[in-house]
């Protein structure tokens, strides 16, 4: 598959919690560093996403922040 994002992080989905329209996944993708993607629950359905399975995150901003103290 191609796309046009170039970030993308390798992980472990670590939990799924699935409200009446979005879901929480969580992933972790370097230890201890988790990352939480909030999606549709039709998509977690759709993919039948659940705890272990591997997959990708891809990240797609508009607008990054950063902060220095």
């Amino acid at each position: 598959m191609k796309m046009s994002a170039r970030n993308s992080l390798k992980g472990m989905v670590v939990s799924v919690e699935k409200g009446e329209i979005t879901a929480s996944v969580k992933i972790k993708i370097e230890s201890p560093e988790v990352i939480t993607a909030i999606i549709s629950k039709e998509a977690v359905e759709d993919l039948d996403i659940k705890e272990g399975d591997e997959l990708n995150a891809v990240i797609k901003s508009t607008e990054v922040m950063v902060i220095k103290e």
